[in-house]
């Protein structure tokens, strides 16, 4: 009995709505834009989360990063040739390298100035001068060839590895392993490339520079070859800068002692440093933040777009109540044959839900297409994920209900009488 009153009240509620195409149309239009924002702005807050901690896991989780920071310039200096002294040192290396227990590879990287050719391909990439150990605590994967070894340290050989945009820039259609690249005025034999990674967000081209990457030689071929001092040649000056380090990579046997090691790195560096010409960064409590900010992130954007699924709900409401008012007569002559106020309340509930649920299912959707759309024509990172769509179909589908009570208990508490009245 139950059963054939709901088939009813659904068949009566759809031949209703279909009566007014238009205005049930324009109604689920709220619903619809309501669901895909809600869709969207999630996956695209995910996507743009799930970039920046990839971007942080490339440092290495478990890594403590020294970094030498050059202090402000001296605006009121008006020297054409200055020499800047600032940063991390080879006694702040071995330092961590000796006294710190945790660490279970201590890596130094020098950044140095030079421009790289080959043939007539000229590039100014970033070069980094740094050990074997690199690829390890940097968890870089090899394209083809092998890396920098320890014997090449010890040899102070002319060999480099290319990062892969460098390689693509200058070899675009051949493979280069054993090619000859000059680096500055040295010849430098390439042994491998790297495979492609996510750019970090200070990792840009310097001024002059036609790409963006790095190419990686010993540390004691670049001591070797071009000193310790880097020439930065700028409008009316030139400016020496003499950094014995830029970088300094410590990676810690486990992350409980990564923030222990954190702590003692900035004592360290404090207590030897005249000025703050350095700074620590600890990917792992970068991790931490980003996936909180990913949290807030996604609960702003779904607020955000829940309004809008508000304002859907509250034009449900506003159309059913007019219906209501057009419907009064037809009412009145219902509850005169017969029927209950749960009658009457059933089949505006019916006409409410069928209006949110197809609302929903068009949002969901169109919902999908858009990180769709921003994925391959915005060049951005979307990620859908399986909740997303419930949620909001699941909103959806409970806005639609709870501002459909109103006019349904508004319709079946009307006096039949004046109903009937009604023109």
């Amino acid at each position: 009995m139950l059963s054939n009153t709901l088939a009813r009240s659904i068949r009566l509620g759809v031949k209703s709505l279909l009566l007014h195409k238009l205005r049930s149309t324009l109604t689920t239009l709220g619903v619809l834009f309501g669901v895909a924002s809600v869709i969207a702005m999630l996956a695209i807050g995910e996507g743009a989360s799930a970039d920046a901690q990839e971007q942080i896991r490339q440092l290495g989780s478990q890594n403590v990063i020294l970094r030498s920071v050059k202090p402000p310039d001296n605006a009121n200096s008006n020297q054409q040739t200055r020499v800047i002294s600032y940063g991390l040192t080879m006694n702040d290396y071995q330092r961590v390298a000796q006294t710190y227990p945790w660490a279970t590879s201590v890596v130094p990287v020098r950044q140095l100035i030079q421009e790289v050719r080959y043939e007539d391909q000229v590039l100014n990439p970033r070069i980094l001068a740094t050990t074997a150990d690199y690829r390890d605590a940097t968890g870089r994967p090899l394209m083809e060839g092998r890396f920098l070894s320890p014997a090449d340290e010890e040899n102070v050989s002319n060999v480099c590895v290319l990062g892969y945009e460098v390689a693509r820039a200058l070899m675009p259609l051949k493979s280069p392993l054993g090619e000859r690249v000059k680096i500055g005025s040295e010849y430098f034999i390439v042994v491998g490339t790297l495979q492609p990674r996510v750019p970090l967000g200070d990792d840009q081209p310097d001024p002059g520079s036609q790409v963006t990457g790095e190419v990686l030689i010993p540390l004691t071929t670049g001591t070797k070859w071009y000193g310790g001092m880097q020439v930065k040649i700028r409008a009316g000056s030139r400016e020496i800068e003499e950094v014995d380090l830029h970088e300094i990579i410590a990676q810690i046997d486990t992350p409980e002692n990564v923030p222990i090691a954190a702590a003692a790195s900035r004592v360290m560096l404090d207590a030897h440093h005249q000025e703050r010409d350095y700074e620590v960064v600890v990917p792992l409590e970068l991790l931490a933040r980003a996936e909180e900010t990913k949290r807030i992130f996604n609960i702003v954007l779904g607020s955000i777009a829940g309004i809008s699924l508000l304002v859907g709900g509250i034009g449900i409401m506003n159309v059913m109540l007019a219906t209501v008012t057009e419907r009064t007569r037809e009412i009145g002559i219902r509850r005169a044959l017969g029927a209950k106020q749960r009658h009457i309340v059933l089949q505006f509930l019916v006409e409410t839900v069928v209006l949110s649920v197809g609302g929903g299912l068009a949002g969901i959707i169109l919902g999908l297409a858009i990180p769709w759309a921003v994925e391959t024509y915005a060049d951005m990172s979307t990620i859908v994920t399986p909740t997303a769509p419930l949620l909001a179909f699941g909103i959806s589908v409970t806005i639609g209900l709870l501002f459909g009570i109103y006019p349904a208990w508004r319709a079946a508490t009307l006096d039949p009488v004046e109903a009937l009245r009604h023109e």
